[in-house]
């Protein structure tokens, strides 16, 4: 296939722009000493997982355990699942799971603990637990060193348990008020008799701010492959270094100032980003996506130097990449004027 033979919507993934991104990545951890553990929500696909672990780093990140059961099956040894897991059906595959590979969970409530201490009872082959705070982002994770210490010791009563240590999804920009937060954990855990074997932070959005969180042993960055609109609004890089788009058709030109695409909210996803619209046309800077129905996006030409025509094909950066990765069966990736055409193994799975 070349890539005038691709039919739209279809996602193209630039492999010398994810190469560049990966590799200013490590070399940024390389050089402060930082452990990554890259996130693969983003792209879902083995291949860059592994290229990922080939530059340097110690293992993964998944979400969800279907996503850890792909990497795993696909070679990939060491896993992280930063996620409350709860239920029988989810506990006994994380048995099966464990019972393979190196994996690890997360908690920030004694009824996830009292499920996992209920199923992993093997005191020869305990399951490693890290214990989720909230430093500020307001979404999962106990709010108090108590909560954590408290977690913390009944984590290590189990005899099928071992704590492992403290995670956080960390609010943006803020640094150093993550730091301090990640300190006083480790010091009252230290004071507890529980010092943490792991402090892992995260996000792309501070990855090259993320060595000023000294307490942290690792980081878990997972757009930074691709990038999209949102982090480069975020400052992650700029909208050249998106290495995702959406080539997509124009197939309706109704009035002077407005075209339609063949790519609605099922091929771009209906995120919003600081930057107005639903995505960046590469070809047309001064475009505006305006609006998203199932199948068409709405597009302001108005301001731009020249109108495209119908039949063209336009890429589109857009706005959140990890979302435009799990709407797609396959995506493309263009090497120069050679395209392979790879299945995103880890799409859809939605436990």
């Amino acid at each position: 296939m070349t890539r005038d033979e691709i039919d739209t919507p279809a996602v193209v993934i630039d492999t010398a722009r994810v190469e560049a991104n990966l590799a200013r990545a490590q070399a940024y951890a390389d050089a402060h000493g930082l452990t990554l553990r890259p996130h693969i929500k983003t792209h879902k696909l083995p291949m860059w997982a592994k290229r990922q672990l080939e530059l340097g780093a110690v293992g993964i990140t998944c979400q969800k355990l279907g996503e850890a059961e792909v990497m795993a099956d696909s070679g990939i040894t060491d896993i992280f699942i930063p996620y409350n897991i709860l239920g029988a059906a989810k506990l006994e595959r994380l048995a099966a799971l464990h019972d393979r590979i190196t994996v690890a969970v997360a908690a920030d409530s004694d009824v996830t603990v009292a499920g996992y201490a209920a199923r992993f009872t093997d005191p020869a082959h305990p399951l490693p637990v890290v214990v989720e705070c909230d430093t500020g982002a307001a979404r999962c994770g106990v709010a108090t060193t108590d909560e954590l210490v408290a977690l913390a010791h009944a984590i290590e009563a189990a005899p099928g348990l071992t704590f492992e240590g403290i995670m956080t999804y960390p609010p943006r920009g803020r640094m150093a008020e993550v730091n301090a937060m990640l300190g006083e954990a480790k010091a009252a855990l230290v004071a507890a008799g529980l010092p943490p074997r792991r402090i892992s932070n995260g996000g792309s959005p501070d990855l090259y701010h993320a060595a000023e969180v000294t307490n942290a042993t690792e980081h878990r960055p997972g757009t930074y492959i691709y990038s999209d609109r949102m982090q480069a609004a975020f400052g992650l890089g700029t909208l050249d270094d998106c290495a995702l788009t959406v080539l997509t058709t124009v197939v309706s030109h109704p009035t002077p100032g407005r075209i339609v695409l063949d790519a609605g909210s099922k091929a771009l996803a209906a995120d919003t980003s600081p930057a107005p619209g639903h995505g960046d046309i590469v070809e047309y800077p001064g475009a505006v996506i305006t609006g998203l129905s199932e199948e068409h996006a709405v597009v302001d030409v108005s301001a731009c130097d020249r109108i495209p025509a119908i039949g063209e094909k336009v890429r589109v950066i857009p706005n959140h990449v990890c979302v435009v990765s799990n709407l797609f069966d396959v995506v493309h990736l263009v090497s120069g004027d050679e395209v392979t055409v790879v299945p995103v193994a880890a799409r859809g799975l939605l436990a």
